[in-house]
């Protein structure tokens, strides 16, 4: 699902401090040194409980339809599409079982997954995203999804060495650091051998930012980059998605392992 702070209002929300780029993961590495997550929950979310609530009030008056996945931004669908699939192909090993988090009515399961992927499964907090995707937007595809899983990502342990792929789209920004930290780390335990996690996500320009209204926070790379290793995970690839707007805050896909 898209969040509202796809829209790049520089000033129209609270920024967190700009970030310097984090030093050498290595050498940190080299001198012992712990990674620190970014004060990113505790000066600007304001509480955790509060945090979800907002998010989860939210997504309840969003329709289940792509429109309401996309919001103001339907023109960029195809390209959004075209660009997973392509980064997608660098790091498929296996086509078995993939999981969609945060998949909202499935609009990336059947537009990226569905077609390289035998089985798929979806995860989302909003039952009715689901109940759509299952009756209605997937169509027959729906009989290749073996699970919906209606969850708070926060709260989800996907199974163990289950999936080739592990797919995350505008979903990161809903979990607070620590949150999102110990997600990556369940969903690292739930690779199958030589299986990828693939995060798509927008990039804050700098720093973090905050959007009060759908409460979702955009994070640096640079930031992203460390709760990734804290996680401990290893990044394969970055890349920038191309072909949007200049008006719309930089999304990027991160692979890793």
């Amino acid at each position: 699902m898209l969040p509202l702070e796809m829209l790049d209002k520089r000033m129209d929300a609270p920024q967190c401090p700009p970030v310097s780029p984090p030093p050498c993961l290595h050498a940190l590495h080299a001198r012992n040194v712990s990674l620190k997550l970014f004060p990113v929950t505790c000066e600007y979310i304001k509480g955790e409980k509060q945090f979800y609530y907002r998010a989860q009030q939210f997504y309840e008056d969003v329709p289940a339809s792509e429109e309401g996945m996309l919001g103001d931004f339907m023109e960029i669908g195809n390209v959004d599409l075209e660009g997973s699939r392509q980064f997608l192909k660098r790091f498929v090993a296996g086509t078995h079982c993939a999981l969609d988090c945060g998949s909202g009515i499935g609009r990336v399961s059947k537009g990226v997954l569905l077609p390289v992927f035998e089985k798929m499964e979806l995860a989302d907090m909003m039952e009715h995203f689901l109940l759509h995707a299952h009756e209605e937007y997937l169509g027959d595809d729906a009989d290749r999804i073996e699970t919906y899983y209606c969850y708070n990502l926060q709260e989800f342990t996907p199974p163990k060495h289950k999936y080739d792929v592990v797919w995350m789209q505008w979903v990161a920004c809903h979990l607070t650091d620590k949150d999102l930290m110990n997600f990556l780390m369940r969903c690292k335990k739930s690779l199958r051998p030589n299986g990828v996690i693939i995060m798509k996500d927008n990039m804050a320009r700098q720093g973090c930012k905050l959007d009060p209204i759908d409460s979702s926070i955009s994070r640096h790379l640079d930031i992203m980059k460390c709760i990734i290793a804290k996680a401990g995970l290893e990044v394969l690839a970055v890349e920038k998605q191309e072909g949007f707007p200049e008006v719309i805050m930089p999304v990027w896909m991160i692979a890793m392992k």
